[in-house]
């Protein structure tokens, strides 16, 4: 359990898999994750819900549904017990996404599958296994093989925006930036990053880099940063950092 509660909490999983085993440890490891609420590689269904105290259900399929009907939504909520609700499908959505919604306590992590000792297997094994499964890498622990790969794709599936900071008067420090989650990549979260207490003093923002339109660009709390962008807050008592 104390895995599964850490695992939950985590900005990317990677499940290491041995090349030579039975590609069948993988769908295991899948369906325990499943069961403990863990939706692996996949997002949010764009699906509103809400309870409500009286008038019924109302249900609004904003997108054409191939599976689900008022009728098995309605049998969905009279499992939960549910008589009153909102239930908005803003896409094609499924019975078991409707109830993850319900349940409201599944989490969606990017998961990526590293097989070990892709040197003890043929080639054509290993095509076989990049054709059938997503999210594979292959890596070899011992010839050292595809371990930069590894650590480029781990990276990239945590999906992390490195900010440098830029104290006034200095140069930018590149040796120790900002990470931001890639859906709170505002200044604000930027400065709560820092401190939580610097918003307060907070009177504007320059900006060097690929979300600025000229350098530097004055910016509000609100702007919308980019990856290795420059960053130098400025006080209301005019003091930057």
């Amino acid at each position: 359990r104390q895995v599964i509660g850490c695992a939950r909490t985590c900005d990317v999983i990677m499940v290491v898999l041995d090349a030579t085993k039975p590609v069948t440890h993988k769908l295991l490891i899948d369906r325990e994750l499943e069961g403990f609420g863990i939706r692996l590689n996949q997002k949010p269904p764009n699906i509103y819900f809400k309870k409500r105290t009286k008038g019924g259900l109302n249900y609004q399929p904003m997108k054409r549904q191939s599976r689900m009907t008022k009728a098995m939504v309605e049998a969905i909520l009279k499992e939960y017990r549910i008589m009153h609700a909102e239930v908005i499908l803003k896409c094609d959505a499924t019975e078991d996404q409707l109830i993850d919604v319900i349940e409201g306590n599944r989490v969606y992590i990017p998961c990526l599958y590293v097989f070990n000792k892709i040197d003890k297997i043929s080639r054509a094994e290993l095509q076989l296994m990049s054709e059938k499964i997503p999210h594979f890498l292959p890596i070899s622990g011992g010839a050292d093989w595809n371990i930069d790969v590894l650590k480029e794709k781990i990276w990239e599936y945590m999906t992390l925006t490195r900010i440098y900071t830029k104290p006034k008067g200095q140069t930018p420090d590149f040796t120790a930036p900002v990470l931001l989650r890639h859906n709170k990549v505002r200044v604000k979260e930027f400065c709560n990053a820092i401190h939580k207490r610097l918003i307060d003093n907070f009177k504007h923002a320059l900006v060097w880099g690929a979300s600025a339109k000229h350098t530097p660009q004055i910016v509000g709390i609100s702007h919308k940063l980019s990856d290795e962008d420059v960053v130098q807050v400025v006080k209301k008592l005019g003091d930057a950092d």
